[in-house]
Protein backbone atom coordinates (compact mmCIF):
# COMPACT_ATOMS: atom_id res chain seq x y z
CA UNK A 1 0.00 0.00 0.00
CA UNK A 2 1.53 3.22 -0.61
CA UNK A 3 1.84 6.49 1.45
CA UNK A 4 -0.32 8.94 -1.16
CA UNK A 5 -3.24 10.05 -0.27
CA UNK A 6 -2.62 8.95 3.47
CA UNK A 7 -4.05 10.51 6.53
CA UNK A 8 -3.46 8.95 9.94
CA UNK A 9 -5.38 8.83 13.49
CA UNK A 10 -2.49 7.96 15.98
CA UNK A 11 -3.62 6.35 19.13
CA UNK A 12 -1.72 7.14 22.84
CA UNK A 13 -1.14 5.77 25.86
CA UNK A 14 -2.21 7.21 29.06
CA UNK A 15 1.85 7.94 29.28
CA UNK A 16 1.42 10.02 26.48
CA UNK A 17 3.41 7.61 24.61
CA UNK A 18 2.40 6.28 20.74
CA UNK A 19 1.60 2.47 21.95
CA UNK A 20 0.18 1.89 18.63
CA UNK A 21 -2.34 3.89 16.00
CA UNK A 22 -5.02 3.10 14.03
CA UNK A 23 -4.71 4.60 10.28
CA UNK A 24 -6.66 5.97 7.69
CA UNK A 25 -5.47 5.51 4.31
CA UNK A 26 -7.45 6.81 1.23
CA UNK A 27 -6.25 4.64 -2.21
CA UNK A 28 -9.64 5.83 -4.42
CA UNK A 29 -11.52 3.83 -4.44
CA UNK A 30 -10.76 1.39 -1.13
CA UNK A 31 -10.54 3.50 2.18
CA UNK A 32 -7.80 1.43 4.07
CA UNK A 33 -8.53 1.36 8.14
CA UNK A 34 -5.00 -0.46 9.49
CA UNK A 35 -4.37 -1.24 12.80
CA UNK A 36 -0.76 -0.63 13.30
CA UNK A 37 1.02 -2.13 16.23
CA UNK A 38 3.36 -4.45 14.66
CA UNK A 39 5.27 -4.60 17.91
CA UNK A 40 2.44 -6.01 19.77
CA UNK A 41 1.08 -7.97 16.30
CA UNK A 42 -1.40 -5.58 15.89
CA UNK A 43 -2.72 -5.77 20.09
CA UNK A 44 -5.10 -3.15 20.20
CA UNK A 45 -5.32 -1.18 23.22
CA UNK A 46 -7.74 1.21 24.77
CA UNK A 47 -6.70 4.24 22.75
CA UNK A 48 -6.59 2.69 19.48
CA UNK A 49 -10.33 1.04 20.22
CA UNK A 50 -11.50 4.33 20.87
CA UNK A 51 -9.98 6.47 18.00
CA UNK A 52 -11.45 3.38 15.28
CA UNK A 53 -15.52 4.85 15.40
CA UNK A 54 -13.97 8.01 14.11
CA UNK A 55 -11.81 6.70 11.65
CA UNK A 56 -14.25 4.68 10.18
CA UNK A 57 -16.57 7.64 9.92
CA UNK A 58 -14.18 9.73 8.02
CA UNK A 59 -14.08 7.20 5.44
CA UNK A 60 -17.26 6.74 5.37
CA UNK A 61 -18.17 10.36 4.56
CA UNK A 62 -15.24 10.27 1.79
CA UNK A 63 -17.02 10.47 -1.39
CA UNK A 64 -13.86 8.90 -3.01
CA UNK A 65 -14.31 5.61 -0.90
CA UNK A 66 -16.69 3.11 -2.46
CA UNK A 67 -15.45 0.63 -0.09
CA UNK A 68 -13.54 0.25 3.46
CA UNK A 69 -11.04 -2.21 3.54
CA UNK A 70 -9.52 -3.26 7.25
CA UNK A 71 -6.21 -5.08 7.43
CA UNK A 72 -2.85 -5.21 10.25
CA UNK A 73 0.22 -3.58 9.82
CA UNK A 74 2.45 -5.67 8.64
CA UNK A 75 2.90 -9.28 7.83
CA UNK A 76 2.46 -11.30 11.28
CA UNK A 77 -0.94 -10.46 12.09
CA UNK A 78 -4.17 -8.81 11.10
CA UNK A 79 -5.17 -8.55 14.78
CA UNK A 80 -3.54 -10.72 18.02
CA UNK A 81 -6.34 -9.34 20.33
CA UNK A 82 -6.45 -6.60 22.95
CA UNK A 83 -3.25 -5.61 24.15
CA UNK A 84 -3.49 -7.52 27.71
CA UNK A 85 -0.15 -5.87 28.84
CA UNK A 86 -3.06 -2.90 29.86
CA UNK A 87 -5.64 -4.76 31.54
CA UNK A 88 -3.93 -4.55 35.36
CA UNK A 89 -5.04 -1.20 34.38
CA UNK A 90 -8.02 -0.05 32.08
CA UNK A 91 -10.03 -3.99 32.40
CA UNK A 92 -9.07 -5.07 36.18
CA UNK A 93 -12.47 -5.07 37.66
CA UNK A 94 -16.01 -5.13 36.55
CA UNK A 95 -16.73 -1.61 36.49
CA UNK A 96 -13.13 -0.61 34.55
CA UNK A 97 -14.18 -3.84 32.35
CA UNK A 98 -17.61 -1.85 31.60
CA UNK A 99 -16.42 1.39 30.33
CA UNK A 100 -13.63 -1.05 28.02
CA UNK A 101 -16.58 -3.33 26.93
CA UNK A 102 -18.05 0.35 25.74
CA UNK A 103 -15.07 1.15 23.71
CA UNK A 104 -15.01 -2.15 22.29
CA UNK A 105 -18.78 -2.18 21.13
CA UNK A 106 -18.32 1.30 20.17
CA UNK A 107 -15.14 0.09 17.54
CA UNK A 108 -17.90 -3.14 16.25
CA UNK A 109 -21.39 -0.78 16.02
CA UNK A 110 -18.89 1.36 13.70
CA UNK A 111 -18.31 -0.88 11.44
CA UNK A 112 -21.47 -2.73 11.34
CA UNK A 113 -23.07 0.81 10.80
CA UNK A 114 -21.05 1.89 7.66
CA UNK A 115 -23.13 2.86 5.18
CA UNK A 116 -20.39 1.55 2.54
CA UNK A 117 -19.26 -2.33 2.09
CA UNK A 118 -16.41 -3.46 4.39
CA UNK A 119 -13.91 -6.11 3.94
CA UNK A 120 -11.55 -7.42 6.53
CA UNK A 121 -8.57 -8.39 4.87
CA UNK A 122 -6.38 -10.95 7.48
CA UNK A 123 -3.51 -12.40 7.21
CA UNK A 124 -1.71 -14.30 10.28
CA UNK A 125 -2.63 -13.90 13.97
CA UNK A 126 -6.46 -13.14 14.48
CA UNK A 127 -7.39 -13.56 18.08
CA UNK A 128 -10.09 -12.27 20.37
CA UNK A 129 -10.60 -8.74 19.50
CA UNK A 130 -9.22 -9.40 16.11
CA UNK A 131 -11.97 -11.69 15.71
CA UNK A 132 -14.25 -9.52 16.57
CA UNK A 133 -13.63 -6.81 14.16
CA UNK A 134 -13.14 -9.48 11.51
CA UNK A 135 -17.14 -10.26 11.71
CA UNK A 136 -18.18 -6.53 12.35
CA UNK A 137 -16.97 -6.26 8.62
CA UNK A 138 -19.56 -6.94 5.65
CA UNK A 139 -17.03 -9.75 4.12
CA UNK A 140 -13.95 -11.27 5.30
CA UNK A 141 -11.16 -12.84 2.94
CA UNK A 142 -7.53 -14.59 5.09
CA UNK A 143 -4.34 -15.84 3.72
CA UNK A 144 -3.76 -19.49 3.85
CA UNK A 145 -1.29 -19.01 6.85
CA UNK A 146 -4.00 -17.39 8.87
CA UNK A 147 -5.25 -19.07 12.52
CA UNK A 148 -8.26 -17.44 14.10
CA UNK A 149 -9.30 -17.99 17.88
CA UNK A 150 -11.16 -16.48 21.36
CA UNK A 151 -9.51 -17.29 24.02
CA UNK A 152 -11.47 -15.33 26.13
CA UNK A 153 -11.83 -18.88 28.47
CA UNK A 154 -8.80 -18.95 29.43
CA UNK A 155 -8.21 -15.39 30.51
CA UNK A 156 -11.09 -15.21 32.04
CA UNK A 157 -12.76 -12.72 30.39
CA UNK A 158 -16.15 -12.09 29.79
CA UNK A 159 -18.00 -11.12 26.36
CA UNK A 160 -21.56 -9.66 26.43
CA UNK A 161 -23.93 -10.68 23.81
CA UNK A 162 -23.42 -7.68 21.46
CA UNK A 163 -19.92 -8.96 21.23
CA UNK A 164 -20.73 -12.63 20.80
CA UNK A 165 -23.87 -11.74 18.30
CA UNK A 166 -22.03 -11.39 15.00
CA UNK A 167 -19.64 -14.85 15.32
CA UNK A 168 -22.71 -16.45 16.06
CA UNK A 169 -24.63 -14.86 12.80
CA UNK A 170 -21.94 -16.06 11.00
CA UNK A 171 -21.35 -19.59 12.61
CA UNK A 172 -24.00 -20.78 14.00
CA UNK A 173 -24.27 -21.24 17.82
CA UNK A 174 -23.22 -24.68 18.67
CA UNK A 175 -20.19 -23.58 16.38
CA UNK A 176 -19.54 -20.39 18.36
CA UNK A 177 -19.91 -21.99 21.56
CA UNK A 178 -16.99 -24.77 20.30
CA UNK A 179 -14.88 -21.74 19.42
CA UNK A 180 -15.76 -19.79 23.31
CA UNK A 181 -15.60 -23.33 25.04
CA UNK A 182 -12.45 -24.61 23.80
CA UNK A 183 -10.41 -21.69 23.09
CA UNK A 184 -8.56 -23.47 20.15
CA UNK A 185 -6.98 -22.19 17.44
CA UNK A 186 -8.67 -22.83 13.75
CA UNK A 187 -6.32 -22.29 10.45
CA UNK A 188 -7.88 -21.26 7.35
CA UNK A 189 -10.05 -24.16 5.97
CA UNK A 190 -12.12 -24.38 9.10
CA UNK A 191 -12.63 -20.78 9.10
CA UNK A 192 -13.76 -21.18 5.51
CA UNK A 193 -16.29 -24.19 6.19
CA UNK A 194 -17.62 -22.82 9.02
CA UNK A 195 -18.63 -19.45 7.95
CA UNK A 196 -15.75 -17.12 9.87
CA UNK A 197 -14.39 -16.01 6.18
CA UNK A 198 -15.69 -16.22 2.90
CA UNK A 199 -12.59 -16.81 0.66
CA UNK A 200 -8.60 -17.71 1.07
CA UNK A 201 -5.72 -16.75 -1.01
CA UNK A 202 -1.67 -17.74 -0.87
CA UNK A 203 -0.25 -15.31 1.87
CA UNK A 204 1.68 -13.61 -0.98
CA UNK A 205 -1.41 -13.16 -3.42
CA UNK A 206 -3.90 -12.23 -0.21
CA UNK A 207 -3.13 -8.40 -0.93
CA UNK A 208 -3.83 -8.53 -4.67
CA UNK A 209 -6.62 -10.77 -4.06
CA UNK A 210 -8.22 -8.36 -2.01
CA UNK A 211 -7.52 -5.51 -4.00
CA UNK A 212 -9.11 -7.09 -7.39
CA UNK A 213 -12.45 -8.28 -4.97
CA UNK A 214 -12.36 -4.18 -3.87
CA UNK A 215 -12.28 -3.12 -7.51
CA UNK A 216 -15.25 -5.78 -8.64
CA UNK A 217 -17.76 -4.44 -5.48
CA UNK A 218 -16.68 -0.80 -5.98
CA UNK A 219 -17.18 -0.67 -10.34
CA UNK A 220 -21.30 -1.53 -8.77
CA UNK A 221 -23.32 1.37 -7.87
CA UNK A 222 -22.85 2.88 -4.25
CA UNK A 223 -26.72 3.30 -3.64
CA UNK A 224 -27.75 0.16 -4.46
CA UNK A 225 -24.41 -1.86 -2.19
CA UNK A 226 -25.61 0.60 0.69
CA UNK A 227 -29.26 -0.54 0.37
CA UNK A 228 -28.51 -4.16 -0.22
CA UNK A 229 -26.34 -3.86 2.66
CA UNK A 230 -29.18 -1.96 4.88
CA UNK A 231 -31.94 -4.53 3.90
CA UNK A 232 -29.46 -7.96 4.65
CA UNK A 233 -28.79 -6.48 8.00
CA UNK A 234 -32.48 -6.09 8.50
CA UNK A 235 -33.12 -9.49 7.75
CA UNK A 236 -30.90 -10.71 10.43
CA UNK A 237 -31.71 -7.47 12.62
CA UNK A 238 -33.72 -7.99 16.31
CA UNK A 239 -37.35 -7.82 15.45
CA UNK A 240 -38.73 -4.01 15.76
CA UNK A 241 -35.28 -2.66 15.74
CA UNK A 242 -34.95 -1.67 12.15
CA UNK A 243 -36.92 1.38 10.61
CA UNK A 244 -38.22 -0.44 7.43
CA UNK A 245 -39.76 2.81 6.02
CA UNK A 246 -36.09 3.78 6.21
CA UNK A 247 -34.62 0.66 4.03
CA UNK A 248 -37.65 0.92 2.18
CA UNK A 249 -36.53 4.94 1.40
CA UNK A 250 -33.10 3.30 0.21
CA UNK A 251 -34.53 1.06 -2.10
CA UNK A 252 -36.69 4.10 -3.95
CA UNK A 253 -34.04 6.40 -4.37
CA UNK A 254 -31.70 3.99 -6.35
CA UNK A 255 -34.78 4.01 -8.69
CA UNK A 256 -34.79 7.59 -8.96
CA UNK A 257 -30.77 7.67 -9.40
CA UNK A 258 -28.94 8.94 -12.02
CA UNK A 259 -27.09 5.33 -11.53
CA UNK A 260 -30.03 3.49 -12.17
CA UNK A 261 -30.52 5.78 -15.84
CA UNK A 262 -26.63 4.84 -16.36
CA UNK A 263 -27.10 1.17 -15.80
CA UNK A 264 -29.96 1.17 -17.99
CA UNK A 265 -28.07 2.69 -20.88
CA UNK A 266 -25.29 0.81 -20.30
CA UNK A 267 -26.81 -2.68 -20.46
CA UNK A 268 -28.56 -1.44 -23.90
CA UNK A 269 -25.27 0.23 -25.15
CA UNK A 270 -23.07 -2.92 -24.11
CA UNK A 271 -20.54 -1.09 -22.01
CA UNK A 272 -19.43 -1.02 -18.79
CA UNK A 273 -21.01 1.46 -16.52
CA UNK A 274 -20.09 4.68 -14.51
CA UNK A 275 -21.70 5.10 -11.68
CA UNK A 276 -21.33 8.39 -9.66
CA UNK A 277 -23.31 7.61 -6.28
CA UNK A 278 -26.24 10.10 -7.38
Amino acid sequence: MTEAGTTATTATGETGETEGRIVCRVEAPIGWLIVDNARRRNAVNLAMWQAIPDAVRSLDADDSVRLIVVAGAGEAAFVSGADISEFETVRRDADTARAYEEANAEAFAALRGARKPTLAMIRGFCFGGGVGLAVATDMRIASDDALFSIPAGRLGVGYPPEAIRDVVKLTGPARAKDLFFTARRVGHDEALAIGLVEGVFAAAELEAGTRKLAATIAENAPLTLQAAKAAIDAVTAEPGSVDMAEIRAMTDACFDSADFAEGRAAFLEKRRPLFTGR
